[in-house]
């Protein structure tokens, strides 16, 4: 897995890798309204992303994160 550069990347690599439908749609929505996430998926996507990088992610940075654009925008400020 290569870490995406863009969001739509970023989006289609959330749902391969965690098998999600996830559309450009879903960027802004809350967490928690995403049909089929859950916590172990946050935990999966961070694990992915800090392997793919080879970073760190600043944990409350991405707990306080209430979309998957957020989460974007934590690995990007990381990059």
């Amino acid at each position: 897995m290569r870490e995406p550069d863009s969001l739509e990347a970023f989006l289609r690599m959330v749902g391969e890798e965690l098998d999600l439908t996830v559309g450009d749609g879903d960027a802004d929505r809350d967490l928690a309204d995403l049909p089929g996430w859950d916590s172990m998926n946050l935990l999966r996507l961070v694990t992915l992303l800090e392997a793919d990088s080879g970073r760190r992610l600043p944990v409350r940075a991405v707990l306080e994160a209430r979309s998957l654009a957020e989460i974007h925008s934590v690995l990007e400020r990381q990059a």
